[in-house]
């Protein structure tokens, strides 16, 4: 199944008629793909936010591990291809080194605001004729799980999203394209769930709702890694 979308689509299709979900256009629906949105995990550039609580390093380091983790849950969704949408460019030194599964492509976030970097995503993978999952890597709580249910979502609504208790979202999928969802959003901000779902409304959209995840931003959300993961980090 992790090599034969066919299949994949077969058993989503089956799920949702389990789950009592319309199923008309489930079993010829398009592939998901999953586009991961990642800072590279350097001392100074990521998780900056938690170096009051860890340092450079450590914020670095918890970086290195929540992109690890989500690569890992991502691949074993086996929800449709994978790609690591990555700054700086995916020609930098860092990703050459950096050992990342043979299946995950890399791609360039390119210039812009975050809106306007995952508008360029996901306009170029709704054009290839697939659905698009647009996650990072800042909630460890996005599992395999998860991201198999928005996946199944897109099967009857047109975006997903599963909300962070901070007032953004974790994860935004799509079926179409429109710029609107991601122009003038104030980012970084509470206000981020609120302002993408009116935009999604006034294009009439059917939207799907999953249930709210805790994401690592702030030093007061380090109670949410999980304890291998937080265990890992203080013997770092």
């Amino acid at each position: 199944m992790a090599h034969d979308f066919s299949d994949v689509a077969s058993a989503l299709g089956l799920l949702a008629w389990g789950a009592g979900w319309p199923i008309s256009g489930c079993l010829q629906m398009k592939a998901v793909r999953i586009v991961v949105f990642v800072k590279a995990p350097l001392a100074g550039f990521a998780k900056t936010r938690l170096i009051p609580a860890l340092g450079q390093q450590g914020a670095a380091d918890l970086a290195q591990r929540l992109l690890e983790h989500t690569l890992d849950e991502a691949l074993k969704s086996q929800v449709g291809p994978v790609e690591l949408c990555v700054t700086p460019s995916a020609s930098d030194p860092v990703w050459q080194t950096m050992p990342l599964p043979e299946a995950v492509r890399l791609t360039d976030q390119g210039e812009g605001d975050l809106g306007a970097r995952m508008a360029r995503a996901t306009e170029r993978v709704i054009d290839a004729g697939e659905s698009i999952l647009l996650i990072g890597t800042d909630c460890p709580q996005l599992d395999a799980d998860q991201l198999r249910r928005a996946a199944l979502a897109l099967q009857h609504a047109q975006a997903t999203l599963v909300p962070a208790f901070d007032g953004g979202y974790v994860l935004l999928g799509l079926t179409r394209f429109d710029s609107s969802v991601f122009s003038g959003i104030t980012w970084s901000t509470e206000s981020v769930m609120i302002e993408t779902m009116a935009r999604l409304n006034r294009l009439g959209w059917r939207v799907k709702t999953l249930p709210t995840l805790h994401d690592i931003d702030e030093p007061s959300d380090l109670k949410y890694l999980p304890k291998p993961m937080a265990l890992s980090l203080r013997a770092a």
